[in-house]
């Protein structure tokens, strides 16, 4: 009688095979980690050290002197403000992380108005955002005065200016500058916002506006991005404006989440491949199968550090094609092209497919889940008329020959 391929302790080598290579993947995808920690927390630094960090810009605020309120001071707020933003999302990459930087160039235009019955000299103060990027093109312009206005230490651009009775000054800001992550702009706390009209324009159409923000009155699409238009005619503690700059896939992340969760991969191929095999009846061998884990492996060991120099989709199509043609080249070697084929399909789809779905978030889990329903299905339909019992048959003993007569 012949005798099984399929024994059960060669499916317990294979299946042993699979968890040396789950603890291989483990301590790759660990050391991607380290290394991704390790570039987010120095290169993070360099990055906000030329580029500045999330920027936030404050309104500006103004008061006349008086005894009657705090310190010595009331404050005004500007009766009618004009703003214009421009930001334009600029991502820098350093090494295995995307940074979300931008460019940002700000106009503001405020009327500042005398509220009381007599001639007051009003103070007005604007504050540059806190940025190690620099801010440049600054001007700072209160009524019809000319000279320069230089910010204090801290960034604070203030001026003086006598303003009669029931009358009020302009005063005009504009600068450029760049930040990371996002931007906002900033109203004081419970005050009273008045003919407030802020207009921002973006160079991206990822939106996304950050927690805590308000929404835009108007929105208008343009051909590069969005214009959206924020509108307050009088609110008292209007709710900050703010924008997140678009998400970008960074390498390290991704290859983290591929690394990770590839022995899923490998255990459908697996479960796909000595199926079919045992459908042709084609022996399979536990050291047939250590070579194609091992075939698997090199595509995240590839594409672990091919994301180091190239870009992301280019190290993704790179290393799954490395993979795809060792895994299925050597198939082709010992079981023929029949099988190579299928095992052609399989491997594109639980692996390549599989890890694809990583650079889409939210997507994995569905995406897992349609992988074991199709697989399911695809299996039933092919194994339905095997005869397991001789599939998994304990090797007989032939009996001994009848001598010749």
């Amino acid at each position: 009688m012949k005798s099984s391929n399929y024994s059960f302790p060669k499916l317990l080598v294979i299946g042993f095979i699979i968890v040396c290579t789950s603890i291989a993947w483990a301590l790759l995808a660990a050391a991607l980690v380290h290394r991704t920690d390790e570039a987010a927390f120095t290169l993070g630094n360099a990055v906000q050290n030329g580029w500045g960090s999330p920027l936030a810009q404050a309104h500006p605020w103004a008061w006349y002197e008086s005894p009657a309120g705090k310190d010595g001071r009331k404050t005004i707020n500007p009766e009618s403000s004009q703003v214009t933003v421009h930001l334009l999302s600029t991502p820098k990459q350093k090494g295995l992380l995307w940074f979300r930087t931008y460019d940002v160039d700000f106009a503001g235009v405020y009327e500042i108005a005398n509220p009381t019955p007599i001639e007051q000299m009003i103070y007005v103060s604007f504050q540059l955002p806190h940025n190690s990027g620099g801010c440049y093109d600054v001007s700072f312009v209160l009524g019809d005065r000319s000279h320069i206005v230089n910010p204090s230490e801290n960034g604070l651009l203030s001026d003086a200016i006598v303003v009669p009775a029931g009358k009020s000054q302009t005063l005009k800001v504009a600068f450029k500058t760049r930040g990371l992550d996002q931007w906002s702009y900033d109203f004081p706390n419970g005050n009273r916002v008045r003919n407030f009209v802020l207009t921002m324009s973006t160079d991206f159409r990822e939106i996304n506006f950050p927690s805590g923000t308000g929404s835009p009155t108007k929105e208008i699409q343009t051909e590069t991005g969005w214009q959206f238009e924020w509108k307050y005619p009088d609110v008292i503690g209007a709710q900050a404006i703010g924008m997140s700059m678009p998400d970008v896939l960074n390498p390290g992340p991704v290859a983290e989440r591929v690394t990770f969760y590839a022995p899923v991969s490998l255990l459908f191929f697996a479960t796909v491949f000595l199926v079919l095999a045992m459908a042709r009846d084609i022996p399979i061998h536990p050291m047939n199968f250590f070579f194609i884990a091992a075939g698997f492996f090199s595509f995240h060991l590839l594409f672990a550090y091919l994301v180091d120099v190239l870009p992301l989709h280019a190290s993704f199509t790179i290393a799954a094609g490395v993979s795809l043609l060792l895994v299925c080249g050597y198939i082709y070697a010992f079981a023929g092209k029949a099988l190579s084929l299928w095992a052609v399909g399989a491997q594109f789809a639980y692996m390549v497919l599989f890890s694809y779905s990583f650079f889409i978030d939210g997507y994995s889990g569905l995406t897992i889940a349609i992988g074991s329903v199709l697989t399911l299905a695809f299996l039933m339909a092919t194994t339905a008329k095997i005869d397991w019992s001789k599939r998994f048959a304990r090797n007989a003993v032939a009996p001994p020959p009848i001598p010749a007569q």
